[in-house]
């Protein structure tokens, strides 16, 4: 099984998770490419990987920009190329888990699935089955955001994803992957 392990993160909690996952994946004898999307003009040719795990923290209600970015380039790519087709038929043996880091301080859970379902559509039209949509919560780093991770419809999220969130992520990639074992 070809995994590639695609992320975006600001702020250092997507980065946690996904560092998770390949730590997982390791641990099960596996290999795994993790690529950081540091910008919308990388090179990764996603249909190389029958299993993807692609996350990004949530911003505004849609994942980062230089995710969004990269998605977009590679639709446009892949059109060309005409990798997608109408109805979009499946591949077989082709999965991707799409997962966020999310405060929700004002909606909870509410404000990341527009996110997770912007990153799941790149899959949907090449084929991919979405086995999994994971969301995480993670607490607000950034300058002028940070009182959100105590003020917020979660709660107290200082410290998220926390040792707990992380032993989550590991037993979800675990059965996942044995799920879906050829």
């Amino acid at each position: 099984m070809n995994i590639l392990n695609l992320y975006f993160s600001f702020t250092g909690n997507t980065e946690k998770v996904a560092l998770k996952i390949q730590e997982t994946i390791r641990e099960l004898g596996r290999n795994v490419e993790t690529i950081k999307i540091i910008s919308g003009d990388m090179e990764v040719d996603v249909l190389k990987y029958d299993f993807v795990f692609v996350g990004s923290g949530v911003y505004w209600q849609l994942p980062g920009i230089p995710l969004m970015e990269l998605h977009r380039k590679l639709l446009r790519k892949y059109v060309a190329e005409v990798e997608v087709k109408p109805a979009s038929p499946r591949r077989s043996s082709a999965n991707v888990v799409v997962y966020c880091t999310y405060g929700g301080v004002h909606t909870g859970i509410n404000e990341a699935v527009p996110a997770v379902k912007y990153m799941g559509q790149l899959f949907d039209h090449l084929g991919y089955t979405i086995v999994g949509e994971w969301y995480i919560v993670g607490e607000y780093k950034t300058e002028g955001f940070r009182d959100r991770s105590i003020g917020g419809r979660l709660g107290d999220i200082r410290g998220r994803p926390s040792e707990t969130d992380l032993r989550d992520v590991t037993e979800k990639v675990k059965g996942i992957l044995k799920a879906f074992s050829s």
